[in-house]
C-alpha cells in the first residue's frame, strides 16, 4: 500500500530528513553519552566490576518475574476490558471507562503511601505481588484506552456472523478479538515491559529483602556516602537497558502497527 502523502521534490525530502534527524538527536545523544561514559576509565573493566558484584543474575531474575507477571495481568485484563467497552452492551459502561481513565491523572509518587498501607493490610508486603499488582494497575488504564480504539475498528459483522453460528461471547473473544489484536497486543507487551522493568520507586519502597530487589537498584552498589563511581553506574544502566532493547527489536513491526492503529481508529 502506497503512503497517502509522498514528498516528491528533492528539497522537500531533504527538509523532512533534516527535521527527523533534529527530532531524534535529543533522544539519541543521552544513549550515546551513557555508552561512552560506561567505557570511560577502565573500559570494559567497568562492566566486569558490575558483574563482580554477584547480584546481577538475581536482580535480572527478580525483574523478569515481576515484568512477566505484570505483562500477563495487564494483557489479559486489558483485552477483556477493551472488548467489553467496545463491543458489549453494558449499562453505564462509559462511566466506568472514564473512571478508569481518571487513574491516568494519578502519579506514582502520590500513591506510594496508600500502596504501602494496602500491601501491609493484605499481607503481601516484601513480596513480588507488592510490586506486580500496583504496576499492573498503573499500566491498565492507558492500555485499555489504546486497545479499545483498536477493537472499535473490528467490523461488527464479524461478531454478528459468529453469533449466528452459535458462538458465545468468550468464543468470539478467543477466535475474533485475540487474533485480530496481535499488533496492539505487541504494543501493550512492550509498553508494559518498559514500565515494569524500569520501575524504581515501587521495588525500593515495597520490597526490603535484598534477595528480591530488581535490576534498577543495581547502580546503588556504586553510589554511597563516600563514593560515586559514575562510570560503573552508567555500565549498570547499559546492562539494565539490554532486555528492553531486545524486546523492542523483536516486536518492532507489530509494536509500530499497533500504536498507529490504536491511535487512528
Amino acid at each position: 500500500m502506497s503512503p497517502v502523502f509522498e514528498a516528491r521534490r528533492r528539497s522537500t525530502r531533504l527538509l523532512l530528513q533534516l527535521v527527523a534527524t533534529l527530532m531524534i538527536i535529543p533522544y539519541v545523544f543521552p544513549l550515546v553519552a551513557m555508552v561512552q561514559g560506561s567505557l570511560a576509565g577502565e573500559g570494559l573493566g567497568n562492566y566486569q566490576a558490575v558483574f563482580s558484584v554477584g547480584a546481577v543474575g538475581t536482580f535480572f531474575r527478580n525483574s523478569a518475574i515481576i515484568a512477566v507477571s505484570t505483562i500477563v495481568i495487564v494483557y489479559v485484563l486489558t483485552m477483556l476490558a477493551a472488548f467489553g467497552f467496545s463491543k458489549l452492551r453494558i449499562r453505564a459502561k462509559e462511566v466506568y471507562f472514564w473512571l478508569i481513565l481518571a487513574a491516568l491523572t494519578l502519579p506514582e509518587v502520590v500513591l506510594l503511601t496508600p500502596l504501602f498501607a494496602t500491601t501491609l493490610a493484605l499481607g503481601v508486603y516484601d513480596t513480588y505481588w507488592a510490586v506486580v499488582l500496583p504496576l499492573a494497575a498503573l499500566q491498565i488504564p492507558f492500555a485499555v484506552l489504546l486497545t479499545r480504539k483498536f477493537i472499535d475498528g473490528v467490523p461488527d459483522s464479524l461478531f454478528d456472523a459468529a453469533r449466528v453460528d452459535g458462538a458465545g461471547v468468550f468464543t468470539a473473544f478467543r477466535y475474533i478479538v485475540l487474533p485480530m489484536t496481535r499488533p496492539i497486543g505487541a504494543a501493550i507487551v512492550v509498553l508494559t515491559l518498559i514500565g515494569a522493568w524500569n520501575s524504581y520507586l515501587l521495588p525500593l519502597v515495597l520490597i526490603q529483602d535484598p534477595a528480591k530487589q530488581t535490576i534498577t537498584l543495581l547502580p546503588q552498589f556504586f553510589v554511597s556516602q563516600f563514593s560515586n563511581d559514575q562510570t560503573k553506574v552508567l555500565a549498570s544502566a547499559v546492562i539494565t537497558a539490554i532486555p528492553e532493547i531486545a524486546a523492542y527489536l523483536c516486536l518492532q513491526g507489530l509494536f509500530e502497527r499497533g500504536l498507529a492503529a490504536g491511535a487512528l481508529k
